[in-house]
């Protein structure tokens, strides 16, 4: 999941400019979410919802036709980025707001920021540059960084490989964590990175410990996927 942010001040059209991306990269056969930066609080006047909210609930979920959560507190946009990767399976997640966030953005005014990859006017940009845009989009924007500064990318932080892939030096496929992992780790569902080093040492050790197992599937683990999952308290201890 690819993220590009839109920010700019008050009233400069970043709505707009979310609705036309949303729309263009929707034609191109992508699936899209979307994120706004809210800050006041998100009320529905008069609704159930509403109610439950204000009789202490800490969590609201809203299912019929739609179905929304109301969570009673604020979360940074890695949080919101984590939840999304559990719920829905998209392409690019385009963000209204988070102009501190470190990933690849969009102006719609004058503002000095090093993840900013093209200023444009919402209102005046025409089709063939819209579709520019989001070329560019494509090109330069990047899914969550690991943030393990494992300097396999050739860069000794992953907000400078960031940086990089912003300006157009460098393509996400040059981080090492973004290549097919030998070794998958999730934790209640949410994917771990670990770097290529510590990939390799867990692969060794899980297979040098079954080694020594008897049994004939044991005998040889060539292509065969190995499971092996950890039950949080298990044996009296905490994992």
């Amino acid at each position: 999941m690819k993220i590009i942010s839109v920010i700019g001040t008050k009233d400069t059209g970043k709505t707009t400019l979310v609705v036309k991306i949303v729309e263009e990269l929707v034609n191109r056969g992508f699936k899209v979410g979307t994120v706004k930066h809210m800050h006041g609080k998100f009320d529905v006047e008069g609704r159930d919802t509403l109610k439950h909210k204000e009789a202490g609930a800490e969590l609201v979920i809203g299912s019929g036709n739609e179905t929304f959560f109301l969570l009673n507190q604020r979360l940074e946009l890695d949080n919101i980025l984590t939840m999304t990767e559990c719920m829905k399976n998209i392409d690019y997640l385009v963000v209204e707001g988070f102009k501190y966030s470190h990933y690849a953005k969009i102006s719609v005014s004058s503002l000095d920021d090093e993840y900013i990859i093209k200023q444009v006017d919402p209102f005046t940009i025409s089709d063939s540059n819209l579709k520019s845009l989001v070329d560019l989009i494509e090109e330069r924007s990047y899914s969550r960084l690991p943030e393990l500064n494992c300097g396999e990318c050739g860069y000794d932080r992953c907000k400078d490989f960031a940086k990089a892939m912003v300006k157009g030096k460098i393509t996400e496929t040059a981080c090492a964590m973004k290549k097919e992992r030998i070794i998958k780790l999730k934790i209640n569902g949410l994917s771990v990175p670990m770097n290529p080093f510590v990939q390799t040492f867990v692969r060794n050790t899980t297979i040098g410990m079954l080694s020594s197992l008897k049994g004939d599937e044991l005998k040889d683990f060539e292509g065969k996927k190995i499971e092996l999952t950890i039950k949080n308290g298990a044996m009296g201890k905490t994992y």
